[in-house]
């Protein structure tokens, strides 16, 4: 379906794209990206509104009370063209880590010997590569992925985590997603880069997809914000308890001790962080099981 243009809001803010598009979580946002302080975000024309406007001054604010007067916010329209190029224009081939390279398909890049890539045509504002709370786990899975893995994508956006690890040679991976554009998107992804039976993508919360919790993850990752994070404490600890790593990423380096402190009373504890330009990235495991222990 032919959409009727965009509205490209230009916000003049050292706050990071990725955290401003968490807390708003509206998911009529079809893109976001910064370049130079300038963030940019772009809603469907028909679903921008003096609501809209009013939410992303209030995120604002909370994000940068100090900084943010209201006068940051500009208000452009734009052509379905326009907002295709804009787009397409913010997205560049990334190298990640030693051996990942992740592309758009209108950019080829030079492989070196040993390299994995992914091709990947943005098409919402999350799971791109280019954010370091995802960055950080890609890393991480370079040194965690061994080779025969099942490993366990909790709101698994594009689903780039998941297919990493099976580039990387993970043997079979499942992705929960909870907003069915994503899992669409993310079936698209699967697809074009050649993934069938061994990406699983199901769309429902984490609850839903394993309500008995029957399933015996190697490796569990969870790039989620604080608040997904601390609602999903104990299932996510439970799966270490079964000998999974747990890998926990979306962490603002001030809530990095709340969420330690969850999971130690769940019985998950720190092995290793990482952390990268704010953010921070966690492992976590359960040194020996307690099930049956009173």
């Amino acid at each position: 379906m032919k959409s009727e243009g965009w509205i490209d809001v230009q916000i003049r803010t050292a706050v990071d794209a990725a955290e401003l598009l968490g807390m708003l979580a509206d998911p009529v946002i079809q893109g976001g990206w910064e370049e130079n302080g300038l963030v940019h975000l772009y809603w469907p024309k028909t679903q921008w509104s003096m609501e809209a406007h009013t939410r992303l001054s209030r995120a604002l604010q909370g994000l940068a009370p100090d900084t943010f007067t209201g006068s940051e916010i500009r208000v452009e329209e734009l052509s379905d063209q326009d907002w295709n190029r804009q787009w397409s224009q913010s997205v560049r081939p990334i190298r990640i880590g030693r051996r990942i390279v992740i592309r758009p398909s209108w950019e080829p890049v030079a492989l070196q010997p040993g390299d994995i890539e992914i091709v990947l045509d943005p098409k919402q504002a999350f799971g791109t590569g280019h954010h370091a709370t995802t960055r950080m786990l890609l890393e991480w899975l370079e040194d965690l992925v061994h080779g025969g893995e099942f490993v366990l994508d909790v709101g698994a956006g594009s689903s780039i985590l998941a297919m990493v690890a099976l580039r990387l040679g993970a043997t079979s991976a499942l992705g929960v997603e909870c907003d069915p554009v994503a899992v669409d998107c993310a079936r698209d992804y699967a697809e074009e880069n050649g993934f069938g039976d061994h990406l699983e993508l199901r769309c429902g919360t984490l609850e839903e997809v394993d309500q008995h919790g029957e399933l015996r993850p190697d490796l569990v990752l969870a790039n989620l914000d604080r608040q997904t994070l601390l609602l999903l404490c104990d299932a996510l600890a439970r799966y270490a308890s079964h000998g999974a790593r747990l890998l926990l990423s979306g962490i603002l380096l001030d809530q990095e001790q709340e969420i330690i402190e969850a999971f130690s009373n769940v019985g998950a504890m720190l092995l290793q962080r990482r952390e990268q330009e704010g953010w921070v990235a966690l492992e976590l495991l359960v040194a020996e099981s307690c099930e049956g222990v009173n």
